[in-house]
């Protein structure tokens, strides 16, 4: 049975003030957050911190929830996929990564440089809501 897959992700703001954007080959090149899959019976903000860990070797804290959005058979992903979005805001206390497969280049930019990147539409709208809220 084919269902929508709940995925969670972080615009992470490090000590420098800067936020970390990544290019992953899952979304056609395109630049995003690091994020991942939520497992079975794992909390929204479990997967979230353990995802980041994963991909980037950082922790996070001053998690709290920015934007829900959903991607169906969206055109910037390398497969087709129905995704429910779940953006999230945090910080970090440090911006040496630990990148592992997923992440082919990363940048710690700000919200303004983040917007010169050719991001994912998605980044784009959980960018635009940090300047909202900023």
């Amino acid at each position: 049975m084919n269902v929508p897959l709940t995925t969670v992700g972080a615009l992470v703001r490090g000590p420098s003030g800067r936020f970390l954007i990544v290019r992953t080959t899952k979304w056609r090149g395109s630049w995003g957050v690091p994020g991942g899959k939520v497992e079975y019976l794992e909390t929204l903000e479990a997967a979230l911190t353990r995802e980041f860990l994963e991909e980037t070797g950082l922790p996070l804290t001053g998690v709290r929830f920015a934007l829900l959005q959903e991607a169906v058979n969206s055109p910037e992903f390398h497969k087709e996929a129905h995704f429910v979005l779940v953006n999230y805001f945090a910080e970090t206390d440090r911006e040496t990564l630990i990148p592992n497969e997923e992440i082919a280049e990363y940048a710690w930019v700000s919200l303004e440089e983040a917007l010169t990147y050719p991001l994912n539409s998605f980044t784009v709208a959980l960018v635009r809501r940090a300047q909202e809220a900023a």
